[in-house]
């Protein structure tokens, strides 16, 4: 039993240094998951709009969620993550992953 404490304690520790880059995946992810849902949705609402004028708010809409959700979700879910200790951290990011394994089989 100490082996694997030891070794859920030695991937938690590793992965709490790359904590940014794990969080940029995870929502890199949701965002491909989740983009065709949310595109679709805005095509619906801009549908009945001036082609011009609706490809101009998709692109706004595409460059604010996107990118900044990107830039400005990844710190607030790493400082999220950061709050495991180092005996819950890899089997929750493990079930994270998981998780988006499951979401991403289903869509």
């Amino acid at each position: 039993m100490d082996l694997v404490l030891d070794l859920i304690a030695t991937l938690s520790h590793w992965c709490r240094a790359h904590l940014h880059n794990i969080s940029l995946a995870i929502l890199a992810t949701l965002f491909v998951l989740f983009g065709p849902d949310l595109n679709a949705w805005l095509q619906r609402r801009l549908g009945s709009l001036n082609f011009v004028f609706r490809t101009l708010l998709f692109v706004l809409f595409c460059a604010l969620v996107y990118g900044l959700g990107i830039i400005y979700l990844t710190p607030w879910l790493a400082k999220g993550l950061a709050y495991f200790n180092n005996y819950t951290l890899a089997p929750v990011l493990l079930l994270v992953f998981f998780l988006v394994g499951v979401l991403s089989d289903r869509s």
